[in-house]
């Protein structure tokens, strides 16, 4: 598998894992520009959610976790800003969560979900 495959992979993992969890799926892989991405947006309780996905198949190079850094919440932000500025949507509370996907060679996988990551 490529870092792609990989990559949508773990996508369609955490999504079925937010709709087993009650979200509503707003949108997937919402683009603000060519370097502002947002893998989910979904919604649960009158709150949108903007969530970063991210799947390893090792951790030899650090956990999916260790992958967001500052900048790319920082990126996170601005596009949960824009999003909220343009949806029709109608509520005010959002915050930032991440989704870590351990995959192993048994085709098993390990989700693990962060809410409300701090900038």
């Amino acid at each position: 598998m490529t870092n792609k495959t990989i990559g949508k992979y773990g996508e369609q993992l955490a999504k079925n894992f937010l709709i087993k969890k009650g979200f509503k799926i707003l949108e997937l892989n919402y683009r603000y520009s060519r370097l502002a991405e947002i893998d989910i947006i979904a919604k649960k309780d009158n709150k949108i959610h903007f969530i970063e996905v991210k799947t390893r198949t090792q951790n030899y190079f650090g956990t999916p976790f260790e992958a967001i850094n500052q900048n790319k919440l920082k990126s996170i932000y601005k596009c949960a800003l824009f999003y909220m500025q343009n949806t029709k949507e109608k509520t005010e509370k959002f915050q930032i969560d991440a989704i870590g996907i351990l995959l192993n060679k048994n085709n098993k996988h390990d989700i693990t979900y962060i809410e409300n990551l701090v900038l």
